[in-house]
This record gives structure tokens, C-alpha cells and sequence, in this order.
């Protein structure tokens, strides 16, 4: 087993910005894109910390894990990376803690916020809400299992907001750091996020030692500083503004790509997705990321008209590589 890992979170210069873990979305693939156009590890780039997708813990400890810990596979160019995972079993977030610690990642996040009924049914997610006594059960798993620094990404409330009491039930725990999602479960993100949490948060987690990261509806980099200002969050994670951006954590860039290098890198991403993950992953996943990429322009529509009919990346190339030579 590797010595355990130091708590990298002390360390992170302050705002730091994240990217968020987001299913099927956040791959492999897909990061080490965005590790290569947002210049993460140079001076001004990002994002300052990685997250994987979310990967169930009791899948690790049965009989198909193989498949799954594809999904815990990264490269060298993604530390500080942080392996997020979810259960509602203690015995098995601390073997997957072990194995995540044995696989070099730098910390370990628990999503207690995901509001997806699949995983609520399995008491995960946004469950653990309502059974915050189980919630430290798992933290403290998740601790002596990693011996590294654990984290939580969860929500202000399940069906409202409760951050007063919550939050002071997740702090008795000493997370190294708390994500709040400034929606309650119920909103889900059918309303605008409430960052008038996240400073209440800061203050309820003030003198813990806890850091606190911001997220919710943020949009750039601008508006990430500002809400770290205006709240006096540590951080700051950012989701769905990646999508068709994977340059959005470089903090030097003036302009956007023109629309030929965004397009060849919405090529290079598809072969890296199919290199990488074609084996287990159906390459209709690439689909969500064809629709950011290609808008704004002048037949954009027909473009991702013909994307979308897409079955490998190869197609992908030859449609793109027609598109520029018109």
C-alpha cells in the first residue's frame, strides 16, 4: 500500500476553481482534453483540482468491478485528482477507500448530494440527507480506509433547506473539505442556485478547519472569483460550464478557439473517448458533448444534424474534416 497521502487541499492556492464530477460526462477521456486546453499544471491554467465521475463503491466490491475501475483510471497529467465514489455501506467505502489510496489518488470525495432516485433507492446520494448518523458512519470509513484527505459533495437540504444542522453534522466528521450544491434535493436544478448558503455555510464552518467550495450555476471563471469574493467560499466547483469549453480553466486565454480548433478538438476528443473507453462505453455518450461544441455559427444546425447519426469517431473526422473544407 502507498503512504498515505498528504492533504493536498492546504495547499491550493486561494479562490481555487474545480472541476465538477458529473456522470458520464467527466471520463477519462474528457479530462485529459480539458488537462490539455485549460494548460492545467502551467501558470494560469486549470482547473486546480480533477474529480472523476461518481462510481458506486459497493460495484467496486463485486464481481463486475473490472468495468468500473476503468471509470478510476487517469493519467499523470491530472493531479491533484480526486476519486469520488458512493454507498451506503460502511464496510465497503472503507475497501474502496484502501483501493482508492492504492491506486495513487490524491483524496477521496463521498457524494451525499446526487438526487438521482436510482441512487437514493440504494440509500446513497442525496439519502444521506436524512440519516446524517449513517452519513458520519461513511465519512469516518472513507477516513480510515484512505488515511488521505476525504472529502463531501452534498446539497443545503433534502426537501429544505437544513445547512444548520447539516452542515454541523458533516463538520464533527473533519472532512478536509465540503462542496456545497446551493440547491436542496427537491429543487434538484429546476431553480437558480441559492449562494446566499454558501456564506452561511462559511460561517457555520468557520474555525473547523474545513474548507468550503461553492457550486451552482456558475458559468466562467469571472463569475467564479466573484462568488469566492462575495461569499468567502475557499473555491469554487464549476459543471456545466465545461460542456463544448474544455479550454475554460485557462485563466490567460483572451479569446475562444476559432471555430476550425474547436472543431478539431471536438475531433480529437471523440478518438480519445473510442481509444480509451469504446470497449466499455457506447460512443452515443459523445452526443451530449456534440451539442455544446457545434452552435453559434452558421450551419451549426446541420452539422449536428449529421453528428448526431454519428456510430464512431472516424465519422466524426470525416464529417469535420468536410465541414472545414467546404
Amino acid at each position: 500500500m502507498p503512504t498515505p497521502p498528504k492533504n493536498f487541499w492546504k495547499d491550493l492556492p486561494k479562490p481555487f476553481f474545480i472541476m465538477a464530477p458529473m456522470a458520464d460526462v467527466t471520463d477519462a477521456a474528457f479530462r485529459q482534453i480539458i488537462a490539455k486546453y485549460s494548460r492545467h499544471g502551467e501558470a494560469g491554467g486549470g482547473p486546480d483540482v480533477f474529480f472523476t465521475e461518481f462510481v458506486s463503491a459497493d460495484g467496486l466490491c463485486s464481481s463486475g468491478k473490472e468495468i468500473l475501475l476503468r471509470d478510476l483510471m487517469y493519467s499523470e497529467f491530472e493531479h491533484p485528482i480526486v476519486a469520488q465514489i458512493f454507498s451506503s455501506n460502511p464496510d465497503h467505502i472503507f475497501q474502496v477507500a484502501e483501493l482508492v489510496r492504492s491506486l495513487g489518488f490524491d483524496g477521496l470525495d463521498l457524494n451525499m448530494g446526487c438526487p438521482d432516485k436510482g441512487i437514493e433507492k440504494q440509500g446513497s446520494g442525496a439519502a444521506h440527507i436524512k440519516n446524517p448518523k449513517l452519513a458520519q458512519e461513511l465519512i469516518r470509513a472513507a477516513q480510515q480506509g484512505f488515511e488521505g484527505p476525504v472529502s463531501i459533495k452534498t446539497r443545503i437540504g433534502y426537501n429544505q433547506e437544513t445547512l444548520d444542522t447539516w452542515l454541523p453534522q458533516l463538520l464533527e466528521t473533519k472532512p478536509a473539505a465540503i462542496t456545497i450544491h446551493a440547491r436542496t434535493r427537491k429543487e434538484m436544478s429546476l431553480v437558480p442556485a441559492q449562494w446566499g448558503f454558501i456564506k452561511r455555510a462559511v460561517e457555520i464552518a468557520r474555525g473547523s478547519g474545513t474548507l468550503i467550495i461553492g457550486n451552482g450555476d456558475v458559468q466562467n471563471l469571472s463569475e467564479a472569483k466573484e462568488k469566492a469574493s462575495s461569499t468567502g467560499a475557499d473555491g469554487v466547483m464549476l459543471g456545466r460550464a465545461i460542456f463544448g469549453m474544455p479550454w475554460l480553466f485557462d485563466q490567460t486565454r483572451m479569446t475562444p478557439p476559432s471555430l476550425a480548433e474547436r472543431l478539431e478538438i471536438m475531433v480529437e476528443h471523440s478518438l480519445l473517448f473510442e481509444k480509451l473507453l469504446g470497449d466499455i462505453k457506447d460512443f452515443s455518450i459523445m452526443k451530449k458533448h456534440f451539442k455544446a461544441y457545434v452552435n453559434g455559427f452558421d450551419g451549426a444546425k446541420e452539422l449536428r444534424v449529421e453528428l448526431m447519426a454519428t456510430e464512431n469517431a472516424i465519422e466524426v473526422e470525416i464529417i469535420v474534416r468536410k465541414f472545414l473544407s467546404d
